[in-house]
């Protein structure tokens, strides 16, 4: 199972573009974002479990959806680590391999208001279709 970790990593590290063996884990990305307290697992560790293979717990996590895609972790980290595309790129390995999509894109226009910037819709859409 652990060649299976490593390889699904691999994968997501290839998808999302980002070199993890930049990140020095200072934490700036986690100190940032806004959704820290609902994570389970913060942008520095999903940066840093990926690079060991260690997947199967940010599979099974509940701070995959959390994540608001607000790339405030991107904007802050000083080596150019991009946590929110490793994130994205988890969240669509774990829609690929589990078939665990929590929503629909028909799902998506119940849950708007007047407030919602046209950002967050586009970005709801992208997330939560195949």
């Amino acid at each position: 199972m652990h060649n299976n970790n490593r390889k699904i990593a691999d994968e997501i590290i290839f998808r999302s573009g980002v070199n993890v063996r930049k990140c020095m884990k200072c934490g700036k990305c986690s100190g940032t974002c806004p959704a820290y307290d609902e994570m389970e697992y913060h942008p520095h560790q999903f940066v840093y479990m990926v690079e060991t293979g260690d997947i199967e717990p940010l599979m099974n996590s509940k701070s995959l959806y959390m994540c608001l895609s607000c790339f405030a972790c991107v904007e802050r980290c000083p080596r150019g680590v991009e946590p929110a595309k490793l994130i994205e790129a988890v969240r669509n390995a774990q829609v690929r391999q589990q078939d665990k999509n929590h929503m629909t894109a028909n799902d998506v226009p119940a849950k708007l208001d007047e407030n919602i910037p046209q950002q967050a819709i586009v970005s709801a859409l992208r997330k939560y279709r195949k």
